[in-house]
């Protein structure tokens, strides 16, 4: 398999040009193979799922719990859902050219990723003043959940810590998603100057062809771990046992009967007032 594509400039010297294309098939192939495999174990495991009577006994003792708890308010669900339909414009009409699929792609693309762009600066002045910022990261911290959580999935009834507001699995997801996002969009938004554009003039010796190089060998490694990733999210977004976090994207709101199930009241405080 090949991982990057060379090519000769005008004066005939050799240089980098891409990263190959043999990646995108591995990645979807990995991709596919993940839903397999996971899909697999939890079928034929022995992970331990949750206890009605459990559940029931946590709603008796939290009386005072709103019937419905608000996860994510309208502003955040509306950067998820622009930048979910950014990114599946940008994988979309980067790989479908790939694949034979012919048609005037670039405009849409770079349109789509200075939409991204601009979603992602305000999500993340939006996240670090108006949400909980630190709630979705992870650190030593959370190396008793992580424990916990293998014990449980291996079968076990261990009494570690549940997870706060996002489950670890969705704390791990977001770091990741960060530093193949960002990547991708700083690299996308340098290339922009190889592009004819109405924003400003193009420059296509901005850089050197080296550096060139390796911009688009950047983005296009960024761009085929995203299509990973995407399959990853999809999956686990349609899976019974986490659809109740689909709905609260969707919704805003989770069941207490689901934040008693999934989540640690003492690491994510709620308060108890009904649902306006």
């Amino acid at each position: 398999m090949n991982f990057l594509t060379w090519g000769r400039n005008p004066w005939g010297q050799t240089i980098l040009t891409h990263v190959s294309w043999d990646l995108l098939w591995a990645s979807l192939f990995a991709g596919l193979m993940f839903l397999v495999a996971h899909a697999s174990y939890m079928i034929l495991s022995a992970h331990r799922k949750g206890n009605p009577a459990e559940v029931d006994a946590l709603e008796r003792a939290n009386p005072q719990l709103p019937a419905m708890i608000e996860r994510h308010t309208f502003m955040a669900r509306l950067f998820h859902w622009v930048m979910a339909a950014t990114m599946f414009v940008l994988l979309f009409t980067a790989f479908l050219p790939i694949v034979g699929v012919r048609f005037a792609w670039v405009e849409w693309h770079w349109m789509a990723g200075l939409l991204l762009t601009g979603a992602i600066i305000y999500h993340i002045i939006h996240a670090t003043f108006f949400l909980d910022f630190w709630s979705i990261w992870i650190g030593p911290k959370d190396i008793p959940e992580f424990k916990a959580e293998m014990m449980r999935e291996l079968g076990q009834d261990v009494p570690g810590p549940k997870a706060g507001k996002y489950p670890l699995g969705n704390r791990l997801y977001h770091l990741a998603i960060l530093v193949v996002g960002l990547t991708a969009a700083v690299s996308g938004m340098v290339m922009m100057a190889r592009v004819r554009q109405p924003l400003f003039t193009r420059n296509p010796y901005l850089m050197a062809d080296a550096t060139w190089g390796w911009t688009y060998v950047l983005h296009g490694v960024m761009g085929v771990a995203l299509v990973g990733l995407v399959i990853a999210h999809v999956y686990f977004a349609i899976r019974p046992e986490k659809f109740y976090i689909t709905k609260s994207m969707l919704f805003g709101y989770m069941t207490r009967r689901d934040y008693l199930e999934h989540h640690d009241p003492a690491r994510w405080k709620v308060s108890p007032t009904k649902r306006s």
